[in-house]
């Protein structure tokens, strides 16, 4: 297991920068085998998976999309607040 701290990472719904698409971030896991930190993520549209997994320096890093630089996911709404 990893001695490493926890990444913290706000919960809430999160828009994907490219697709729009949205998401709830349930929170953050530790990869059993490699130690490394993964965002836990619940689509908030139809798919047939449950739930996805990116690396966290993946999930919060920007992208250029159009020329622009922003989050590869922006945050929108606090967990629990509609």
């Amino acid at each position: 297991m990893s001695d490493a701290e926890p990444k913290v990472i706000q919960k809430g719904t999160y828009r994907h920068s490219k697709t729009g698409n949205l998401y709830e971030v349930i929170g953050v896991a530790l990869h059993s085998e490699t130690s490394e930190q993964l965002v836990v993520y619940r689509p908030l549209y139809d798919t047939k998976y449950e739930l996805f997994v990116r690396p966290y320096d993946m999930f919060t890093q920007a992208v250029e999309l159009n020329g622009e630089t922003r989050p590869r996911f922006e945050y929108v709404v606090e967990a629990g607040v509609q």
